[in-house]
């Protein structure tokens, strides 16, 4: 856990998905969000569950320890390839475990969307928001793509129909110099691609200010890119956020109420 965060009210920049009721924001990982892929998990205090669709495929790591892990605590592993398996995490999210040692800079190896037309996503990622390719298999219709050789990429691989992204409402994110943002605006503008969020300032209660800017490709996969300088001094890694995170599950008791009135967490 690097840092966790409770918010009253829904983000002005829907970053806990359409829903404008309390919410918690947990940012774990391997590492600080400075050099490291990191995923934000997101958890609205009335959801109960969330219908997946085919939008988020999943994400491949190479620890031999998750595997043991894995094996040790009982979890389901399915092995799709030599050395290398399929699990899910709670709510049906796909993870793929590579059983080599762990990678001493960051283990997560890319994260893989789906999409309806490849050369069209290429079009968008690469040739728009200038993302290098790194592999692509015109067979298997996938593209790895990334912006630098020491980061996380991002795979794209063709569902074969619509892009359905279910109810979870997930984004890529990624940060990039302040003065940047209104550049990546004015591009989309007038290239008329989608901006779901205009450049917009959020706030972190007691924590720093960053500038965000929202975009959706066209499969409608969510975006966002966020002023580096302000998002470096928020995303510092927080001693404290174990103890947040543990104190917060201890004071939600969402499933007592819900089970006294008699009602039950409302599914997206």
């Amino acid at each position: 856990v690097l840092r966790h965060e409770e918010f009253e009210e829904g983000c002005k920049a829907s970053c806990n998905g359409p829903y404008d009721g309390k919410w918690s924001k947990t940012m774990v990982g391997y590492g600080p969000e400075d050099n490291h892929f990191v995923a934000e998990l997101t958890y609205n205090y009335g959801i109960g569950e969330y219908r997946l669709g085919n939008d988020f495929l999943g994400i491949t790591l190479v620890s031999s320890q998750a595997v043991s892990n894995a094996k040790k605590l009982g979890w389901p592993l399915n092995e799709v390839a030599t050395g290398m398996f399929e699990t899910e995490a709670p709510g049906g999210y796909k993870f793929y475990l590579e059983d080599k040692e762990q990678l001493k800079q960051d283990p997560v190896l890319k994260v893989t969307l789906g999409v309806s037309d490849l050369q069209k996503s290429i079009n968008y990622w690469s040739n728009l928001l200038g993302m290098k390719i790194y592999e692509k298999d015109e067979e298997k219709q996938r593209i790895l793509l990334g912006y630098a050789d020491n980061q996380c990429k991002l795979e794209l691989k063709n569902v074969g129909g619509a892009v359905d992204h279910g109810t979870a409402f997930g984004r890529i994110a990624f940060s990039c110099a302040k003065e940047e943002l209104p550049n990546i605006e004015a591009l989309m503008k007038k290239e008329n691609q989608k901006i779901l969020t205009p450049l917009v300032s959020l706030d972190t209660p007691g924590k720093a200010t960053v500038q965000v800017i929202i975009l959706a490709d066209p499969d409608g996969h969510e975006i966002c890119f966020v002023g580096d300088e302000a998002f470096r001094d928020l995303s510092k890694v927080d001693p404290n956020g174990d103890k947040l995170l543990d104190d917060a599950m201890a004071a939600d008791k969402s499933d007592t109420w819900f089970a006294e009135k008699k009602m039950k967490k409302a599914s997206a």
